[in-house]
């Protein structure tokens, strides 16, 4: 079937935090909320057509993961991303920041030194710090709009002691899609000073061609044994309420100790609604997948051309994956927190202001193009006529 994204859906009055909460998680309850990393696209139909039909048995007692449930991981991941997973290896959670926390957990201890990429996701700050571990930065390096890992600064942070490194694959915010030839250089390291590797694939089917994702943990056994590797459908197919997630685990002794946690913290028992969601999005949700990336180039072409026409002040740092993109609002010469006025109270668009990913996103806005193309153009209008009369004040 051919999906409609132009379609516009009244999100409000929903209890979306998106569209209804925006002012109490960033402080801008009447501006077009451009932020948080849902789409604002219906799911694919299937899924909606089998929660429908579930609905209707009426009962809703506790429940468990079938083996159509599991097959439709093993056949989504071999299918999309050639990798071959064997059943054990999949372990359930109700979300991939719940799978960072449970991991600090279960392969660090307090006070051990853990390390993330920033600018970055920023759950990634509170799973680290809130458990009392202590947080390394290994800061990204933007030349000429791209960013690049930094080796020679990750090995010399491994060298003072690091106990696990977080990898987000695709990048969120940077848009970053890591080569084979970066994954072996960060996989090698990290082996080579004992560090545990938990990856972040969330985004991994939000990939813009030529561009090709690749999980760290097909690249050897060495890496493999010694990876962590979170997937959810939430980002890929619109499902983030559903609360369903699965992570990789290849090595059994890790999973082992992943597993004990999930008891020990009480996160053991499925979601209905989530299991059935995933299932039905990796089994019939192809196709509107497709029709979905078609979509989301569109717009960040239309996002690109525009900013070069009418805004070339703002710079589009061109993501390789994800449908969240960085801008570049530097060369505005405003502090962050003027630069927050300017498009929260005055252009009444809210993106996600840069500092939240950390200080090296300082200057910087982050924007979800995964909206009709009319709510975009809308955000941006409003934005380059805040802008215009910026100049003439």
């Amino acid at each position: 079937m051919k999906y409609n994204f132009d379609e516009m859906i009244e999100r409000r009055d929903t209890a979306s935090i998106k569209w209804d909460f925006a002012d109490v998680f960033v402080g801008a309850g009447d501006a077009l909320p451009m932020w948080v990393a849902d789409m604002d696209f219906k799911c694919p139909q299937p899924v909606i057509d089998a929660l429908i039909e579930r609905s209707k048995h009426g009962v809703f007692g506790y429940s468990g993961h079938t083996e159509a449930f599991y097959n439709a991981i093993i056949n989504w991941l071999k299918r999309r991303h050639g990798w071959q997973i064997e059943k054990e290896w999949i372990c359930t959670t109700p979300g991939v920041v719940p799978a960072l926390a449970f991991s600090v957990m279960a392969y660090t201890k307090p006070g051990d030194r853990v390390l993330i990429q920033t600018p970055v996701y920023h759950p990634f700050f509170d799973a680290i710090e809130l458990n009392d571990r202590i947080l390394v930065g290994n800061p990204l390096t933007n030349r000429d709009g791209r960013y690049y890992m930094d080796f020679d600064d990750l090995e010399t942070k491994f060298r003072e002691g690091v106990a696990m490194a977080i990898l987000c694959h695709p990048h969120n915010p940077v848009g970053r899609v890591w080569n084979q030839d970066e994954l072996r250089r960060f996989g090698d390291l990290c082996l080579q000073y004992n560090v545990t590797m938990i990856s972040d694939d969330i985004h991994s089917d939000i990939i813009y061609k030529p561009n090709r994702y690749t999980p760290l943990a097909t690249l050897g056994d060495d890496y493999r044994n010694n990876t962590v590797t979170c997937f959810a459908p939430s980002k890929t197919f619109n499902l983030a309420g559903l609360t369903a997630s699965f992570i990789i685990i290849p090595d059994k002794q890790m999973r082992e100790k992943f597993v004990e946690v999930l008891f020990r913290t009480g996160v053991y028992i499925g979601n209905l609604y989530g299991a059935i969601g995933l299932e039905k999005a990796y089994d019939e949700g192809e196709e509107w997948l497709e029709q979905l990336l078609d979509y989301l180039q569109a717009n960040l072409d239309f996002l690109r051309d525009y900013l070069a026409e009418n805004l070339p002040q703002i710079e589009m740092i061109k993501p390789e994956g994800t449908y969240l993109v960085w801008l570049d609002c530097r060369a505005l010469g405003l502090s962050d927190d003027n630069l927050k006025a300017l498009w929260f109270e005055k252009a009444k668009v809210a993106p996600d202001p840069g500092t939240k990913f950390g200080n090296d996103g300082s200057g910087f806005m982050r924007i979800n193009i995964a909206c009709p193309k009319k709510v975009l153009e809308t955000a941006l209008d409003r934005f380059k006529q805040t802008v215009g009369e910026l100049k003439h004040e």
